[in-house]
């Protein structure tokens, strides 16, 4: 009989461990938070991109209440969303700058490219105020085919207390380049 109960318990806790490293993957591949690693790709030395573009896209680490008194800090995400239906872009350069002009932080070693729909983002916390109330990036990107133009924005948000604030920042077109 109690050969037959630790076969029991054995078949049991077999069964619960598999469930449960199932259940681990499972939650873990579906998260819909966890943000996807981009396609790091490599631009062959011949590539002719038929559009090129370069965005500027205002970014607020803080911004002043009470009379000019006090800052009130924010945390940045910079959202770059492919809008084309069925094209993929590259996105070749990120760059963040504080309000002096000064390059604080190169965001990618090599392109990264983003499928049809696809969107990636770059995010600065709320205590990293180095990028002061005019810090900007630029966003630099291209592709082989004539494609609808990404949403390139920056959403600032900031809480204390009850107190928050949040908005965005639309990205500009400051150069551009038609190659067919």
């Amino acid at each position: 009989m109690k050969l037959y109960q630790h076969l029991y318990l054995a078949i049991t806790v077999l069964i619960l461990t598999s469930c449960q490293s199932d259940i681990q993957s499972k939650s873990e591949s579906d998260n819909p938070l966890a943000t996807p690693s981009p396609k790091v790709i490599t631009l062959d030395k011949d590539f002719q991109p038929a559009i090129e573009q370069t965005i500027y896209v205002p970014v607020y680490s803080h911004i002043y209440h009470h009379n000019r008194q006090e800052v009130f800090n924010l945390a940045a995400t910079l959202s770059i969303r492919n809008t084309d239906l069925n094209n993929q872009i590259i996105i070749t350069s990120v760059r963040y700058y504080n309000s002096n002009g000064k390059l604080l932080k190169q965001y990618l070693e090599k392109p990264i490219q983003l499928d049809a729909l696809a969107a990636y983002d770059f995010f600065i916390t709320r205590n990293d105020v180095s990028g002061g109330v005019g810090a900007n990036f630029i966003v630099q990107w291209v592709a082989a085919k004539t494609v609808s133009q990404p949403i390139i924005e920056a959403v600032m948000i900031g809480t204390d207390f009850q107190q928050g604030i949040s908005f965005i920042s639309p990205g500009r077109v400051i150069k551009s380049q038609n190659n067919k």
